[in-house]
């Protein structure tokens, strides 16, 4: 995947807004709510990547999604699996956030 240049411009500013936000809630809550916020994030990341397939529990729902899948050809399948994977890149990003969150925030709660 490479960057485009939209990636070189959104980058910075969304950097900047992240380290606002995490000075910004180290401020309001201390290191404890850094955490919190840290696992509030990673509850919805996992969750939204267990649902990326839908969010239905139903067994015969899955059955026909799988069955579907099967009757694909073979530029649906690489179109879909090019969708997930333009889908699951924020997603690690924010994985990542939320474990920094929680490794500072907790970390330095107990630490000091």
């Amino acid at each position: 995947m490479r960057f485009t240049k939209w990636d070189y411009l959104a980058f910075p500013l969304l950097a900047a807004i992240l380290i606002g936000v995490g000075y910004g809630a180290l401020r309001l809550v201390g290191f404890f709510g850094l955490g919190v916020l840290g696992l509030v994030i990673a509850f919805v990341t996992v969750r939204m990547d267990l649902e990326r397939d839908g969010a239905s529990s139903e067994p015969d729902v899955l059955a026909q999604q799988f069955k579907a899948r099967d009757r694909m050809s073979r530029a649906e399948r690489a179109g879909m699996h090019a969708d997930y994977a333009a889908r699951l890149r924020p997603l690690f990003v924010a994985q990542v956030i939320a474990a920094g969150f929680i490794i500072l925030g907790f970390g330095f709660h107990f630490l000091l």
